[in-house]
């Protein structure tokens, strides 16, 4: 699955990607392009050359360089349509010219910035000096281009006789104008062999961009290099969402990170409404998007499974805009889950939420029935007293001394809490309505 496709995932994908400085479009579409990874090797290889990054950008005393190498990404283009051209034997223009020397360029210059950073051999950047050469026949490594009289003593004569005469010369003119011709295809000719390396070199460079927006966006927003589990678990301390983090700061407020493990049974979150779950699951599909696309993971320290698909069913899914009912989207989502391949990591929010309470605890408890022997990871968010089947049961500790504490407890079957009301009075909503409300729940006890 591509990152394009799953950007917009209600688990606030699009925020992470918002906030990466890239410095390039041509680096932001390889990255939007990518695909998910789901082997160990490719996941660890990422993160193994972007530790190396991050070591580099957490040292203040490389602060010049790297403000040096994000002013030459700028200069980062995507040529791929004039490289096909030039693999093909097509003559190029004048401009096409141009971007393949500036490519050129850009190469040679990023190519010693790593060195002094010692990262030339984390991410080799092709030589494309041939290249300058061809394209710069006078030496001046200057990005620009135009058919040079280094190119031809009778260019450079002819040249020189339209200039010194006061009236236009059509015949010189029209000579002129022929060698250059003949100076573009021989050009183009010459710099065809290296148009593979030249899309190597212009993949390396998006590459180098990427490594280092990552690990900036790493240390600016105090995420972690996760390990993957050797075991059939996921284990994390300290978990946040970075958008929910960043919106409370903006408020002058805190946010409580938690902690959560799992494996491949499932696991029942309990707890009223406002009391963070829904959070919860929105931060985990985030996670594991972030580990198989090679980000840092918003979390203290993380200890992660990989998996096939992720499946982030949450109240506000846009699915339910198909032309469906809340419910029949609803049930069609999940049902897409039970018919998945094993290995997969299914995160759903209030299940049958919103139908009659009598049927909902019973699809519930029915479906974490079903799936608790299926090798993959299951976890609902409820609030409806369901059969857990001897499953892990964890719930928000909630109102304490009037105040919300999001940490996750281990609970057991029945056991959720019935905080509706104290959240509410604790809002400041009417007392009347609070009070009426308590009546109703004594007399129908």
């Amino acid at each position: 699955m591509q990152l394009r496709k799953l950007i917009d995932s209600p688990c606030g994908l699009r925020f992470m990607i918002d906030n990466l400085c890239t410095h390039s479009g041509y680096s932001r579409k390889l990255l939007l392009e990518s695909s998910m990874m789901h082997d160990r090797l490719s996941i660890e290889k990422s993160y193994e050359v972007m530790r190396k990054f991050y070591h580099v950008v957490d040292n203040e005393d490389n602060k010049n360089k790297i403000q040096t190498l994000q002013f030459k990404l700028c200069k980062l283009k995507d040529i791929n349509h004039t490289l096909s051209r030039l693999a093909t034997s097509v003559i190029l223009d004048d401009i096409e010219l141009f971007e393949v020397k500036n490519l050129a360029l850009l190469s040679a210059d990023v190519k010693l910035i790593l060195e002094e950073l010692n990262l030339n051999e984390i991410i080799v950047i092709t030589s494309l000096e041939d290249v300058v050469k061809i394209l710069d026949p006078d030496g001046l490594r200057i990005a620009t281009f135009y058919i040079y009289d280094s190119y031809s003593e009778r260019l450079a004569s002819l040249r020189k006789k339209l200039k010194s005469k006061d009236f236009y010369q059509e015949t010189i003119y029209n000579e002129v104008a022929a060698l250059e011709d003949e100076i573009r295809n021989e050009l183009s000719k010459r710099l065809k062999p290296y148009s593979d390396s030249m899309i190597v070199a212009m993949n390396a460079l998006a590459d180098v961009d990427l490594n280092l927006a990552k690990s900036l966006q790493m240390k600016e927003m105090g995420l972690c290099f996760p390990t993957l589990s050797s075991e059939d678990k996921s284990s994390y301390k300290g978990i946040f969402h970075p958008e929910v983090k960043n919106i409370l700061e903006k408020e002058n407020k805190e946010y409580q990170k938690v902690d959560i493990d799992f494996g491949l049974k499932p696991l029942i979150i309990m707890g009223a409404n406002m009391g963070g779950k829904t959070i919860v699951l929105k931060t985990l599909a985030l996670c594991q998007y972030l580990l198989q696309f090679g980000f840092g993971v918003p979390a203290d320290s993380a200890e992660m499974m990989i998996y096939d698909e992720v499946f982030c069913l949450t109240t506000d899914d846009q699915s339910i805009n198909k032309g469906l009912s809340s419910f029949a989207a609803e049930m069609k989502n999940i049902d897409a889950v039970i018919k998945s391949s094993d290995c997969v990591l299914a995160l759903i929010d209030e299940p049958a939420r919103t139908t009659n309470p009598t049927e909902g605890t019973a699809l519930v408890s029915a479906l974490v029935k079903m799936l608790q022997d299926r090798a993959m990871s299951l976890i609902i968010v409820t609030h409806y007293n369901i059969k857990t089947y001897n499953n892990k049961c964890l719930r928000v500790k909630g109102l304490i001394d009037g105040k919300m504490n999001y940490e996750l407890v281990e609970t057991h079957e029945g056991e959720v809490p019935h905080e509706a009301l104290n959240i509410a009075e604790s809002l400041g909503i009417d007392s009347r309505w609070i009070e009426l409300a308590k009546k109703e729940m004594e007399e129908g006890r």
